[in-house]
């Protein structure tokens, strides 16, 4: 990363637009009367609750208090309806239409792809090596001048592996374009794995996270983004006004003011996790149990698309990730609960004795 300009890879028509300005967007400071954004001001017709007020499209207060459990700025956070609208907002911010283009590394989270495809951005896949590392080299010697963008899942899904910090330097440090790191399973790997205390120092560098594992809000559906400003300011000039509802900045608030509830539930994942791996490794058809750092396994087992059958007619939901690649005959396992977990090993040994 050699004289990083973020000016030059955002689309000359984002960096030259005028985003849309709220009625909540124009006003700061305390009121009692709100007159000014055509809301019905009598209140709401549910139950229980007022929900009549457009929501703060800023998100201040959530952002304020994330901020301090992740110790970096407030300006240094966007929130998404889910982490899915921030990967879409990257395409839309940086990447010119059937011109620029995207890096991804599978076999790895499918919406790259997908929202790629929808923003019409040509995607090159490299393979990550047999063992689920990054190919530092191949990613160097087949990049295109024109891609602006590689992503990064880690913990990977669906291996579940961490990517190795000193390769993700190493790409940060040479490219110059924008590295995406996805962090959605961080909170069940070993502290100090995160990138997002990285952001002061890499200009290049995006993490993306979620409420929607270790917190166990994946219903309200919240993402956030942590990046330098100039970044998130881009995000937050083309986001959707009032882009998080209410509810779900409340119940988000509700979840960071005591995130001694979300390390308990990781702590019992990880026993779980314990105990599942062992379990697993008895079963006499399961060739591989793949190193994980995130709430699931990635399990090699033969005949695997007809044990994901089996397994559905007994009312268990596994994800058969075997059409994937480097991931043949392969079923992508979630810790559940100890009951849960109990009854899919009852079940793999029945199918499988």
């Amino acid at each position: 990363m050699k004289n990083f300009n973020l000016n030059a890879l955002i689309r000359p028509n984002v960096l030259e637009m005028a985003p849309y300005s709220s009625a909540r967007d124009e006003f700061e400071g305390e009121a009692n009367i709100f007159l000014d954004a055509n809301e019905n001001s009598i209140g709401s017709s549910t139950i229980e609750g007022d929900y009549n007020r457009y929501p703060d499209p800023r998100q201040t207060p959530l952002r304020n208090e994330l901020a301090k459990i992740k110790g970096i700025h407030p300006d240094q956070i966007f929130f998404g309806n889910g982490s899915d609208e921030a990967i879409d907002l990257i395409f839309r911010a940086f990447c010119i239409p059937k011109v620029d283009r995207v890096l991804i590394l599978p076999p790895t989270y499918g919406m790259y792809k997908v929202q790629a495809n929808i923003n019409e951005t040509p995607v090159d896949e490299i393979l990550l090596n047999s063992d689920y590392s990054l190919p530092v080299d191949r990613i160097k010697n087949e990049i295109k001048p024109n891609t602006k963008i590689i992503f990064i899942c880690s913990p990977n899904n669906p291996t579940g592996n961490l990517m190795a910090k000193a390769d993700v330097f190493e790409l940060l440090n040479w490219f110059n374009g924008i590295v995406v790191v996805d962090e959605a399973y961080i909170d069940f790997a070993p502290q100090g794995s995160s990138f997002a205390q990285e952001i002061n120092n890499y200009p290049n560098l995006m993490v993306m996270q979620t409420f929607s594992k270790a917190w166990g809000l994946a219903g309200l559906r919240l993402g956030m983004a942590y990046a330098q400003k100039q970044m998130i300011d881009i995000l937050c000039k083309i986001k959707y006004p009032y882009n998080v509802n209410l509810l779900t900045q409340e119940k988000a608030m509700e979840a960071v003011l005591n995130p001694a509830k979300k390390d308990e539930m990781v702590a019992e994942l990880l026993s779980q996790r314990t105990w599942l791996k062992q379990q697993l490794a008895t079963i006499k058809t399961v060739s591989k149990i793949y190193p994980t750092d995130a709430n699931f396994f990635l399990v090699k087992i033969d005949n695997a698309t007809e044990i994901y059958k089996t397994l559905i007619d007994k009312g268990i939901v596994v994800r058969n990730r075997s059409n994937v690649a480097l991931c043949d005959s392969s079923l992508r396992i979630t810790v559940g609960t100890e009951e849960e977990n109990k009854k899919l090993i009852e079940e793999l040994l029945l199918i499988t004795k």
